[in-house]
This record gives C-alpha cells, sequence and structure tokens, in this order.
C-alpha cells in the first residue's frame, strides 16, 4: 500500500510538472493603466481646384445644317482660350450620343443621330467659370456640372488637422486624469484617420464620409471687398484616437 501511495504522489508530481511547461509565459505589462481619449480638428476651405464636366452635342435649327461635333469642339477650345483657361486642365471625359462616331466620321457616312463629346475643365476660381459660361454655345451646350472640388494644398491641411486633433485629444486626456486624481504619461498608440481621395459629389453638392467628412455649406458668402461671390466651401475634419499611459 505504501507503494502505492507513493507512486501515485509520483505521477501527481509529474503532472504538475507537465501543466507548468505548458503555461505561456507572462509577461508584466508596462502600461498597466491607460486612458482612451478622442480628438478632433477641423477648417472651412475654398477650393481652388473645381472639376467641371461640360457636355457638348450637335445640333441642327430648322433650315439649317447640322452644326457637327467637330465645329463645336474647335469653337469650344476657342473659347476656353479666350476665357484664359490653358489646354493642360482641359481634358475628355467621353464621347456619347452616336456611338459610331469615328467609324461614320471616317467612311464619311450620314447619320441622323447626334454626336456629343463631354470635357472635363479643372477651375480655380467660380469668376473662371463664369468667364467660359457666358461664351459657351447654348444651343451645342447640354450640362455643366461640377464633379469634383479640392484645393492645391489638400496635402498640408490634413497634416495641420491630424497634428491639432492629436493635441486635442492630449488636452483632452491630461484634464480627465487630474479629475481623479491621476497622473498623464506617454502615448501608447495613435490611430491614424483613414486617407480619403478628394470630394466628389453630384448635383445635390453633397457628401459625407467616415473619419475624414467633406460637405458643402449651403450658401455661397460674398467677398466683402470684391463683391464676388465666393465658391461654396469645403469642411475638412479629422478624429483621431489616442491611448496614454497612467502614472
Amino acid at each position: 500500500m505504501k507503494k502505492i501511495i507513493q507512486t501515485l504522489f509520483t505521477l501527481v508530481l509529474f503532472q504538475i510538472a507537465i501543466a507548468q511547461q505548458n503555461q505561456p509565459i507572462l509577461i508584466n505589462n508596462p502600461f498597466p493603466k491607460t486612458i482612451t481619449v478622442s480628438g478632433s480638428a477641423e477648417m472651412e476651405i475654398v477650393p481652388d481646384e473645381i472639376y467641371v464636366n461640360i457636355e457638348l452635342k450637335e445640333y441642327q435649327k430648322k433650315g439649317e445644317n447640322k452644326k457637327d461635333l467637330e465645329t463645336i469642339k474647335g469653337q469650344f477650345l476657342g473659347y476656353c482660350k479666350t476665357a484664359g483657361i490653358p489646354d493642360s486642365v482641359i481634358s475628355i471625359e467621353s464621347y456619347s450620343g452616336n456611338s459610331n462616331y469615328y467609324t461614320s466620321r471616317k467612311k464619311k457616312k450620314s447619320t441622323d443621330l447626334f454626336a456629343g463629346i463631354t470635357y472635363q475643365v479643372k477651375f480655380n476660381s467660380s469668376k473662371s467659370m463664369d468667364n467660359l459660361v457666358e461664351k459657351l454655345d447654348d444651343d451645342a451646350t447640354q450640362n455643366f456640372i461640377i464633379a469634383k472640388a479640392s484645393h492645391s494644398m489638400i496635402t498640408d491641411f490634413r497634416k495641420q488637422l491630424k497634428i491639432k486633433a492629436v493635441k486635442a485629444a492630449k488636452e483632452k486626456a491630461i484634464y480627465l486624469t487630474e479629475s481623479v486624481g491621476e497622473r498623464l504619461g506617454e502615448a501608447v498608440t495613435i490611430t491614424e484617420p483613414i486617407e480619403w481621395q478628394p470630394l466628389q459629389y453630384s448635383s445635390v453638392l453633397s457628401n459625407s464620409m467616415s473619419n475624414e467628412r467633406y460637405s458643402l455649406d449651403n450658401s455661397m458668402p460674398a467677398n466683402a471687398e470684391s463683391g464676388e461671390v465666393d465658391f461654396k466651401k469645403l469642411r475638412l475634419k479629422f478624429e483621431v484616437n489616442v491611448v496614454f499611459a497612467l502614472k
């Protein structure tokens, strides 16, 4: 009986030893106490990169020959030049209307369909847009749609807002920790907001995104000095989450 008890005791010790070997090694947590806070920063900017899609189409007035697309294209580019718009900011967005435009043009076949073309022009102000609009052929111009808007310094603005958002998070963390008699330590993690492309919007002229949001004001404020109407402002906002250690 004594030998049996000793054998069982030895087996129990052996199993305990194996169990201890299989347990993960615990690492001391260097930040046992933390606080997670959010910070945000936003600003409004008047865009200086306004992308407009201008749709042009062939037309025919009663008793006159059809105004062909080549003539309309030439006139449009001439209007752009007169308005001071360089070729570098003009691009072809699409052709429409006559799907076999190139084929029928090459074979010189007549067609009852009216071919169309859509140009995209990048403006730097609402004034430059007005200069072109007043010169356009009203019969050929089908649509004048703002496709997207941005700013030439959007990258710098994003950087500034991210820094301000992190600073706002730290300021919040300080007064929250002091309210419970703690002291703020170093930053453990900073979650950077997701980068988004410049705003793209339709005729509604509005959009929203999760971390970085753009929207347009409902009004277009006039410039007090020049009397001109400014383009609708873009609202740029960043939100960050920061984890701080507590001392």
